[in-house]
């Protein structure tokens, strides 16, 4: 595997806590060991929640975990911009693409009507599944110069399983249209939803492996359509267990004891930050 790329994908949108850097440094561990290279991508698509603030200590909490990096917004690199909210014509070209195609719909609903469906039924994660209210039918072709103004929905295959298998957790499998359904890829805002933004970073950037948290598995069933319907090649899964706080709850920003930026507030060192999660395990 000498052609190895993973990634580091923050979202600046508060702290970096103790989980991820767990699964931050577990994808550094896969890098270096399989002689690959490590890429820095700032996720701040979320105009309203990332903060210039949260940027700089995203650095620099990294850094002191221990984390090196080869490309990324800070080093640059022949992927350049690393930054989300500077690779928007990329995103707007997958969204003609899938348009082009007949993937993808507009949607009037807001999370409100979704809320209050009484025959909406819900997953375990993700909230209520779209009932596809407004799912065009099918052949009917839709035609706009731009996403503004309304929500994008991809139109899942309903019936279908979508299978991969994960390197840590192993093999995997989400029904379209009963374990997920059609999901958002362009936000009224005018913003590409998480979805379809990463899935183009990753191909984009020629990430090879993803490492991030378990909490995303049916994100990549999501994600790996996007890919097929795009033409694209999917890269390898590995997801992490979840760290979880003293009440069997998974760890969030909202955690401030056991953010980074806390912990070395308060004294603590790297090699003891590093020393308080348990380690991954793989075959090499």
């Amino acid at each position: 595997m000498s052609a190895y790329r993973g990634r580091l994908a923050p979202s600046p949108t508060g702290l970096l806590h103790l989980g991820h850097a767990r699964t931050f440094w577990t994808a550094q561990e896969w890098a270096r060991a399989f002689g690959g290279a490590l890429v820095l991508r700032n996720e701040d698509i979320d105009r309203e929640r990332s903060k210039p603030e949260f940027v700089a200590a995203m650095y620099e909490d990294l850094r002191w975990i221990g984390l090196d990096w080869q490309e990324g917004p800070d080093v640059g690199g022949p992927f350049a911009p690393y930054s989300q909210s500077e690779r928007y014509d990329l995103y707007s070209a997958a969204w003609k693409q899938l348009l082009s195609r007949g993937a993808i719909y507009p949607c009037r609903c807001s999370r409100k009507d979704l809320a209050q469906s009484a025959s909406a039924p819900h997953d375990d994660e993700d909230g209520p599944i779209y009932p596809g209210t407004c799912r065009p039918m099918p052949g009917e072709h839709i035609q706009a110069a731009s996403p503004k103004g309304m929500n994008w929905r991809f139109r899942v295959p309903d019936g279908e399983a979508i299978s991969f298998v994960d390197a840590a957790l192993g093999a995997q499998a989400f029904v379209a249209g009963r374990d997920f359904g059609d999901f958002v890829v362009w936000r009224r805002d005018d913003v590409p939803a998480y979805q379809l933004a990463v899935v183009v970073d990753d191909a984009a950037m020629r990430i090879t492996e993803v490492v991030r948290g378990a909490d995303l598995l049916r994100s990549t069933a999501r994600q790996l359509l996007l890919y097929r319907a795009l033409g694209l090649t999917p890269p390898a899964f590995y997801h992490c267990p979840l760290l979880l706080d003293e009440h069997g709850v998974r760890l969030a920003k909202r955690h401030d004891a056991l953010s980074i930026r806390t912990m070395r507030e308060n004294g603590a060192t790297p090699c003891e930050v590093r020393g308080i999660w348990p380690r991954s395990g793989r075959a090499l």
